[in-house]
């Protein structure tokens, strides 16, 4: 990891993205890659640092918002089956600097797009219903996994929009499910990085602590009195500019 991603200009903006994910159940791993790939750093070696923090993060969510009686462990459950598995099998697959950065940016535009077009949603039934929908969150849960594993993030950001769009939870429900399914997927993942590299304890430590303030202030407004709808809009800006950073020298290359 270069020395600009720990310099004193870099770390407000860690401690912001924290925030700003913290507040809608999730870690800010696809943010905190967001930042490396703005640094000019895209590489996979960043990929156990950013589930660290996502760890740090989300851990703080998941116990903001269960303490507020968010949670539901049944609805998680499923995908947990199903994508723990999956996550670990992800982080072991190595790839090259060119296609982790396809990867990720396509990661990020899709994390964009669901931050831009999403729109607050009541569930249709209670999340306690529907036993037949378990097969169908093993499944999803796979996907959803093994792509976190691969790219370096938790999986919450793709999760979350499926959970509203199907109206099997409300945006606070979907924000506990969420933190949990991100901080279980993400040392899923993380372990099977770390059982073909180390993560640099040395920044980790600065960047560690810093997500993790900024983690406890959004988990706190997020829960209480943000609307995640005006969060969302201004970190879906974020991630789109950094995936297409990531993905125009491929478009250029095509047109070329």
């Amino acid at each position: 990891m270069p020395e600009a991603a720990t310099a004193w200009w870099v770390l407000p903006l860690f401690f912001v993205v924290a925030m700003l994910y913290a507040g809608v159940g999730h870690g800010g791993a696809s943010g905190y890659l967001a930042l490396f790939a703005l640094l000019g750093v895209a590489q996979s070696t960043v990929v156990p640092v950013a589930l660290t923090l996502n760890v740090l993060v989300a851990t703080v969510g998941w116990f903001v918002y269960m303490r507020r009686g968010y949670f539901s462990a049944r609805l998680l459950m499923p995908f947990l089956v199903g994508s723990i598995p999956a996550a670990y099998l992800g982080g072991r697959i190595h790839l090259s600097s060119a296609t982790f950065g396809v990867l990720l940016g396509i990661a990020l535009v899709c994390a964009a797009l669901r931050m831009l077009v999403l729109r607050e949603v009541r569930p249709s039934a209670g999340i306690d219903a529907g036993r037949r929908r378990r097969l169908w969150s093993v499944a999803i849960g796979a996907v959803l996994g093994l792509i976190a594993g691969m790219v370096g993030i938790g999986g919450g950001i793709f999760l979350s929009p499926l959970l509203l769009f199907l109206k099997w939870a409300d945006a606070k429900q979907t924000a506990a499910v969420s933190s949990a399914f991100i901080v279980l997927n993400s040392l899923s993942g993380l372990a099977g990085h770390l059982a073909r590299e180390s993560v640099p304890t040395g920044p980790m430590v600065l960047l560690g602590t810093v997500v993790f303030a900024g983690g406890l202030v959004g988990s706190f407004a997020g829960a209480r009195y943000i609307r995640s709808l005006h969060l969302q809009i201004i970190l879906g800006a974020v991630l789109f500019l950094a995936g297409g950073k990531l993905l125009l020298p491929l478009f250029v290359r095509s047109g070329g």
